[in-house]
């Protein structure tokens, strides 16, 4: 959990426009609007560093200093990337209180190794990298710890996921989070390898004795005629 708020300093959009905002990317600010509870929507700029820095850790709760001196609670409602999705271009933030209930995706921290997938042939795979969680905005934690070594069987559920006081998944209970699946391919393999090279032995051995017996035919019809004329 973190109840950590970074204060960031947020400034007025004078003007829209891709060209102005791709000014603003290029002078180190990221284009964003702030709404909700009732108020008016505000397009800002705030500091491209210390926002992705933030938002790398997992928090999703900034406090907004605008000019004046009025700050306000909010929450990042959504991120919008380039065309690469590799880079963020512009934030919504939603006005909050720290008391009030939302709905968020937190990343998942997978760790630990079940004994299961310790075994030949065996491979654990991550099935969902966020959870939906319903909380308070205080408790809004970073990530959520998986713990693979309790993993019992070869799928561990969200219903299964042990989340703490005041978190309520949201996900459907029945989602796979990680599962151990057995590798058989590789024998597969060699096993198709072994009848793909055994058919032409056995063919050729089908048709040679089908010649044969061909053949025998041939000279059981050509005895009667080779006594005609003796």
């Amino acid at each position: 959990m973190s109840n950590e708020v970074p204060v960031i300093d947020a400034k007025p959009r004078e003007r829209m426009g891709s060209r102005y905002t791709k000014r603003l990317r290029a002078a180190g600010q990221l284009p964003a609007i702030v709404y909700g509870h009732g108020s008016t929507p505000t397009a800002i700029a705030v500091e491209s560093k210390p926002v992705l820095a933030a938002l790398h850790r997992g928090l999703h709760v900034f406090e907004l200093r605008h000019a004046g001196g009025t700050n306000e609670t909010c929450l990042v409602r959504d991120l919008q990337f380039g065309w690469l999705g590799d880079d963020v271009i512009h934030i919504d933030f939603a006005r909050v209180n720290l008391d009030e209930e939302v709905t968020v995706s937190v990343a998942l921290n997978f760790v630990g190794i079940p004994e299961a997938a310790k075994k030949v042939g065996s491979v654990l795979t991550h099935d969902i990298s966020e959870l939906e969680l319903r909380c308070k905005v205080r408790d809004i934690p970073e990530s959520i710890r998986v713990d693979l070594t309790t993993l019992q069987g070869d799928i561990m559920t969200v219903a299964q996921l042990k989340l703490a006081p005041g978190l309520t998944a949201v996900s459907n209970p029945h989602a796979a989070l990680a599962r151990i699946v057995v590798v058989l391919e590789e024998a597969a393999g060699e096993a198709a390898t072994a009848t793909t090279a055994a058919e032409p032995e056995v063919l050729t051995a089908k048709k040679e004795e089908g010649a044969a017996a061909a053949a025998g035919d041939d000279k059981k019809k050509a005895a009667p005629a080779e006594d005609k004329k003796k």
